[in-house]
C-alpha cells in the first residue's frame, strides 16, 4: 500500500529523481536497528525506508498493495537478498509474517498517499492534472467516481466532513448530486471544477476548494484509515518483545488513531469517572506519546513534510489482545457500503 504522503524528489547526481521519505533519520533512529533484525516496511513506495534499512544491515519485508511499487522495486530486490518484496495491504502484514515462519523486531509505516501516486495522472488522485477519476491505490475496488457517481447524497456529504474536513460538504454533495443527473463524472478536473464552483474561494484561502473533498475521496476509496487501524493492530501481533513500531502520519485523523492506540495499549489512557471500574489490561507497548515533527530545514524542503509527526511505541512481553476491533481506534462514521465496482 503506497501510503507515503511525505515522500519527495530530489535529483540524484548523474541520475533520475529519487524520492526521500521524511523524517527518515528520525524512523532510523526509533528504530535502533542491529545488524540482522527482521524490520517490516509496510508501505514501501519507492523503497526509501528499505534501502536506509538495508544500509543499516537489517533484513527487510517490505509490502505495498500498488502493483507499480511492487514492480519498481523487483530490481532492488533481485539484487538484495536480505529484502523480500511483497504485494499485498499492512493490515495483513500478521498474515504475510506467520506465512514465512517470521517474527519483526520493528514495523514501520509511512501513511498517505506518495508522490510517486499523485504526479501521475493517469491515477487520477489530483485535481491539478487531468485524469481518470480513480484515486486507487491498488488495482482493484471501486473508483472515486464509482463513490461520487452512486453513493447517495447524505453519504458523499458524510464522506467530505469526516474524511475531508470540509466544512462545505453538504453544499458539495448537492452539487454533484445534480450534475451526475445530466452525466456521470469520469476525470478528475471535471469533479474538481464543480467542487470549486460549490465551495468558492476568497483571496484569503491558501489551498484550492478541491483540497479536502479529493482527500476525503481518496481516504474513503482506499479505507485508508480502517487499514491503518488494522496495520497497528497486526503490529502488536507479530513484533517481538522489545519491538519497535514506529508510525508516520500526515493529517490529524490518522494521528488520532495512533495515538489513542499507543494510550490504550500502554495502560495510559485516562479513566471516566462517569463509568464503573473495569479490569486494567496489562500494557502491550511502552509508549512514547510525545510526537516528533519534522525539522524546520526539511519542512521547508519538502511542504508535505510539514504536518508529519512520528510515534513510537515498543513492545512489552504482554500476549496481544484478542478482542479489539480495528474501529476502536479509527472514529469512523457509519458510511454506506462501499459501491460494486463495474457498470
Amino acid at each position: 500500500m503506497t501510503m507515503g504522503g511525505g515522500r519527495v524528489e530530489e535529483p540524484a547526481a548523474g541520475g533520475p529523481a529519487r524520492h526521500i521519505p521524511v523524517l527518515l533519520a528520525e524512523v532510523l533512529a526509533a528504530i535502533e536497528v542491529t545488524p540482522g533484525d527482521l524490520v517490516v516496511d509496510g508501505t514501501f513506495g519507492a523503497g526509501g525506508y528499505s534501502r536506509a534499512l538495508l544500509k543499516a544491515g537489517a533484513r527487510v519485508v517490505a509490502i505495498d498493495r500498488d502493483p507499480t511499487a511492487i514492480a519498481g522495486g523487483a530490481m532492488l530486490a533481485s539484487d538484495e537478498p536480505r529484502l523480500s518484496l511483497v504485494e499485498g495491504r499492512f493490515g495483513d502484514l500478521d498474515a504475510i509474517l506467520e506465512g514465512r515462519g517470521l517474527a519483526a523486531d520493528a514495523v514501520v509505516l509511512d501513511i498517505g498517499v506518495s508522490s510517486m501516486q499523485i504526479d501521475e495522472a493517469a491515477r487520477g488522485f489530483s485535481f491539478q492534472k487531468d485524469g481518470p477519476l480513480d484515486m486507487r491505490m491498488a488495482a482493484s475496488g471501486p473508483t472515486a467516481a464509482d463513490v461520487v457517481n452512486r453513493l447517495k447524497v447524505g453519504d458523499l456529504a458524510r464522506i467530505f466532513a469526516f474524511l475531508g474536513e470540509e466544512r462545505h460538504a453538504g453544499r458539495v454533495a448537492r452539487a454533484i448530486e445534480a450534475r451526475r443527473a445530466e452525466r456521470p463524472f469520469e476525470t478528475t478536473l471535471d469533479l474538481a471544477q464543480v467542487i470549486g464552483r460549490a465551495v468558492g474561494r476568497s483571496p484569503k484561502d491558501k489551498i484550492d476548494p478541491a483540497t479536502r473533498s479529493f482527500q476525503g475521496l481518496r481516504i474513503f476509496v482506499n479505507d485508508e484509515l480502517g487499514e491503518l487501524a488494522r496495520g497497528l493492530l497486526a503490529a502488536e501481533r507479530v513484533l517481538k518483545p522489545g519491538g519497535r513500531l514506529v508510525v508516520v502520519t500526515f493529517h490529524s485523523l490518522e494521528d488520532r488513531i495512533v495515538k489513542r492506540f499507543f494510550r490504550d495499549r500502554s495502560g495510559t489512557a485516562a479513566a471516566s469517572r462517569h463509568l464503573p471500574d473495569v479490569a486494567v489490561e496489562a500494557p502491550t507497548f511502552e509508549a512514547r506519546n510525545r510526537a516528533l515533527a519534522a525539522s524546520d530545514a526539511e519542512a521547508s524542503a519538502n511542504p508535505r513534510a510539514r504536518s508529519a509527526k512520528l510515534r513510537v511505541g515498543i513492545r512489552t512481553a504482554t500476549p496481544p489482545r484478542r478482542s479489539a476491533s480495528p474501529l476502536d481506534f479509527a472514529d469512523l462514521p457509519a458510511l454506506a457500503d462501499r459501491p460494486e465496482t463495474g457498470a
